[in-house]
């Protein structure tokens, strides 16, 4: 009596198989994080985001190789961001960061100057010696 047994019960299990897609270049084996689609009617290499599933036409690219994307000459590289990825601060954003900054490292007897003589002075250290400190006294 011969047994017939299925065929899935008759594949050998692998391995190789990984639930995370990797990047399609030879020997890259890092997860894939963009999915590049080349437009050859607009001679134009799309980077954008991981797709949602794997595409015949379609190339996944870590995070290394989709930076390093470069299209040949006459074509244009457009990268897609997804959204998730935090945004570069912009120079109106660094200005601010560094005047904010240099108005924290003023002296607070300058601030006090610059916001109006109503604002009670602080006395002001003259001289020290180990921990001990001298202090001048604020009416003087």
């Amino acid at each position: 009596m011969e047994s017939r047994r299925s065929p899935l019960k008759s594949a050998v299990p692998s391995n190789v198989v990984s639930p995370v897609r990797r990047c399609s270049r030879t020997a890259c084996g890092r997860p894939a994080v963009a999915t590049l689609t080349y437009v050859y009617a607009d001679s134009t290499a799309v980077l954008g985001p991981l797709a949602t599933y794997a595409e015949p036409h379609c190339y996944d690219l870590c995070a290394e190789h989709g930076e390093r994307l470069t299209a040949p000459r006459g074509w244009e590289v457009v990268r897609l961001s997804d959204g998730s990825a935090p945004a570069r601060p912009s120079g109106d954003d660094l200005e601010a960061l560094a005047n904010a900054v240099r108005e924290a490292a003023r002296p607070q007897e300058r601030a006090a100057q610059a916001g109006g003589g109503g604002v009670r002075r602080e006395p002001m250290e003259v001289a020290r010696r180990g921990h001990l400190r001298v202090l001048r006294s604020p009416d003087s």
